[in-house]
């Protein structure tokens, strides 16, 4: 490793294998953005839509490099807060650490609430609160035996997404190669131009779709993440950072392609899962209660990154003095267990809103974590300018694993990550976020000066002491 320097998240146990860490990597990247998301985004862009998520996924391995760039330079739980402190600023680190961690809470809130409505599709005499609470006891009893335990259910949650999308293509290609589908009826790839061409709503379409598309990508920044307690980081980071795109283009774009050349695009309503129906053309009865299945374990997954990812953060934080020292500490099984309990305490909140939550709220909530994810990988993309700069001043050491193109590519990303942010005001379900960003950020800022005060007013103190 180029950094050698000892740092306190060395304290956490490097306990994630390369297997784990290409899943988690492959996990974030498809979830319920996918599942159930793709279906309004289908009919903001029609057919185009494929090439929204080509651009965004091209933007995000750019960002990934970047992360990585850094993961190599210093692999540390506390990834891009530690590398804005460094590279930018303490208030950089203060307010990418306490960003990150509302971002999980609002998705972790989301989610279990998800996972409460999806069982109610088997159960539905069974209090939604129930197994949303349920599913937050599960995936916090988890985190808090082993990063490893952890690591393995990722990783099976991430292979049911992945045999899921698979099947779906495979056969789908299938029908579309062979030329029929179940009615006998001419299957074939015609239907991504043949109603109002493959750009039906013109390049708007394509620019008020990108909002959805990139809140499908949130959660891929977790490889860096995972970083501070990966076993092999110089190998295991760079191998699931590099498959980042290509795995984009087959699962996103593959999966999409099948679904729109099987069912003319004009004809998935927005409400339902565009998974559903494919199955169901495919000819698979229980589709219905399959897609349910794997996007409650969609669910479980987020939820379940959610809470790992929190309790890093803080923890990271509070080495930083930038969180109480209390989730400073790490049990005897070598996680940071008071983060952890504590992060999980307030996505209770999410079980709350199970008596309370409108249809508009998961709008409302993934808006606002995408709002998070974009301030996120810009400081990834601003500290990796930073530290390329430090490189070449001979103040850090460099690493063989870069990013290609920078600082260009970086400008260009950060360019389009603000367009991202100004799409969202087109829509009243997104517009949200916008009202709450800076609210959230003005309160980071009286919690970043309080927390200089107190810092202040404890050097002083301990110089009165020794004095």
């Amino acid at each position: 490793m180029a950094n050698a320097t000892k740092t306190p998240q060395e304290n956490l146990r490097r306990g994630l294998k390369e297997r784990h860490i290409q899943l988690i990597a492959l996990g974030g990247t498809i979830g319920v953005g996918l599942f159930l998301g793709s279906a309004k985004a289908i009919q903001t862009a029609g057919p185009a839509l494929m090439l929204a998520y080509v651009i965004g996924g091209i933007v995000i391995f750019y960002i990934m490099r970047a992360l990585g760039e850094l993961a190599m330079y210093q692999p540390v739980s506390g990834s891009f807060s530690t590398y804005a402190e460094e590279f930018i600023g303490p208030w950089a680190g203060f307010f990418t650490g306490w960003t990150y961690w509302f971002m999980w809470v609002v998705t972790g809130m989301a989610e279990i609430t998800a996972v409460g409505l999806y069982v109610q599709f088997w159960l539905p005499s069974v209090p939604q609160w129930v197994p949303a609470l349920l599913a937050l006891a599960g995936v916090y009893v988890a985190n808090l035996i082993a990063v490893r335990l952890y690591g393995e259910f990722e990783f099976w949650f991430a292979m049911i997404k992945v045999v899921t999308i698979l099947a779906l293509i495979g056969t789908g290609l299938l029908m579309i190669f062979t030329g029929f589908g179940k009615a006998g009826e001419s299957v074939g790839f015609a239907n991504l131009w043949s109603h109002q061409g493959f750009f039906p709503h013109g390049l708007t379409g394509v620019l008020l779709a990108l909002q959805m598309v990139m809140f499908a990508y949130l959660g891929v920044e977790l490889i860096g993440v995972t970083a501070g307690e990966a076993e092999n980081p110089e190998k295991t980071l760079p191998a699931a950072i590099n498959k980042v795109l290509w795995r984009i283009l087959i699962f996103y774009v593959g999966a999409l392609l099948v679904i729109m050349s099987l069912y003319p695009w004009n004809q998935l309503d927005g409400k339902h899962s565009p998974f559903v129906m494919t199955f169901e053309k495919i000819g698979i009865p229980a589709a219905a209660g399959i897609i349910n299945f794997v996007v409650l374990t969609a669910a479980l997954s987020s939820c379940n990154s959610g809470v790992f990812s929190t309790g890093r953060m803080l923890y990271a934080l509070a080495q930083k003095g930038q969180a109480p020292a209390i989730f400073g500490r790490v049990s005897k099984q070598q996680v940071p267990a008071n983060g952890l309990t504590v992060s999980a305490l307030v996505l209770l909140v999410g079980v709350l809103l199970n008596y309370v939550v409108p249809e508009q709220v998961f709008a409302y909530v993934t808006s606002v974590a995408t709002v998070g994810a974009i301030w996120t990988w810009g400081v990834i993309l601003v500290a990796h300018m930073r530290y390329r700069k430090a490189v070449q001043e001979g103040r850090v050491p460099s690493v063989s694993f870069r990013m290609p193109g920078a600082p260009w590519t970086n400008v260009l990303c950060l360019l389009f990550l603000v367009l991202v942010v100004v799409l969202l005001a087109f829509d009243k379900d997104t517009r949200v976020a916008l009202y709450v960003a800076p609210v959230w950020f003005i309160l980071l800022g009286i919690g970043y000066v309080l927390t200089q005060k107190g810092k202040s007013a404890q050097t002083a103190n301990t110089k009165a002491s020794a004095q």
